[in-house]
């Protein structure tokens, strides 16, 4: 049983570095022992490949990302954080789905992926369709905050609109369920894996965030200029997403 080493007659021939076996069999077993407490979780050449993969994914603009550039023109860039994190709680709780085979029955399941899917794209369309008729100034002339009616909503509320996005997303289950199994180390302690994956891809999603909230403060005098085309654009992207979603098919692959 890993995590309590066989016990040894002292009174044997020695083997490996003063070790004692009664027999050959004795002798694997602690061999086999030692190797599986041993090993390493995961070489830092694929730990490495890992966060590019997991890079490259993050700064694709999906559903997430285009919240948190929505948010910081909302309620400013610090409190876009706490959609960021509620985000990234979502990551936790779909990546530890993918990994006790929430993504297998949703790739066999056409019923569960169904009810998943038009949820997460009813969810994707009302965000967007709210942000499409928004008729209102994006930021306030301090600050670069919103207009003081908009800082009404509580840091929580901001946190489970990014919970929600990331729970209501089939795809994520499904790419974590096809992910992951690639930089899965056998032998080694999954949830010791499962933690290290996924805060990676947890810390990954949150420098994409900040990138691209970043960029927005940036160009933010030519978003003022034209709120109404950003709404249009961030609003339409969201319903897009929403509808493409509802195109996506059950099988993996």
């Amino acid at each position: 049983m890993r995590g309590s080493e066989p016990q040894l007659p002292s009174n044997l021939g020695r083997g490996i570095r003063g070790k004692h076996f009664l027999n050959a069999s004795t002798e694997r077993k602690y061999l086999l022992f030692k190797a599986t407490k041993f090993a390493p979780i995961m070489t830092i050449t694929h730990w490495l490949l890992f966060c590019g993969v997991s890079l490259l994914m993050c700064f694709t603009p999906g559903p997430a990302v285009l919240l948190a550039i929505s948010n910081s023109v909302d309620v400013g860039a610090r409190r876009t954080a706490f959609s960021s994190l509620g985000s990234s709680a979502g990551i936790f709780v779909i990546s530890a789905l993918a990994m006790i085979g929430m993504g297998t029955i949703l790739s066999l399941s056409a019923n569960a992926f169904l009810v998943m899917k038009v949820a997460g794209a009813m969810y994707l369309i009302w965000l967007g369709v709210k942000r499409w008729r928004s008729k209102d100034g994006l930021f306030s002339s301090e600050e670069g905050l919103a207009p003081s009616e908009r800082r009404e909503r509580k840091n929580w509320q901001l946190a489970a609109q990014g919970l929600t996005v990331s729970l209501t997303n089939p795809k994520s289950i499904l790419f974590f369920s096809a992910l992951f199994p690639q930089f899965i180390v056998p032998g080694a302690p999954l949830l010791t894996q499962y933690l290290l994956l996924t805060t990676t891809f947890v810390i990954c999603a949150l420098i994409s965030h900040a990138f691209y909230v970043a960029l927005i403060s940036v160009i933010k005098g030519h978003v003022v200029a034209r709120a109404k085309l950003f709404n249009r654009i961030v609003g339409g992207t969201f319903i897009a997403l929403g509808l493409s979603l509802l195109k996506t098919r059950h099988k993996l692959g």
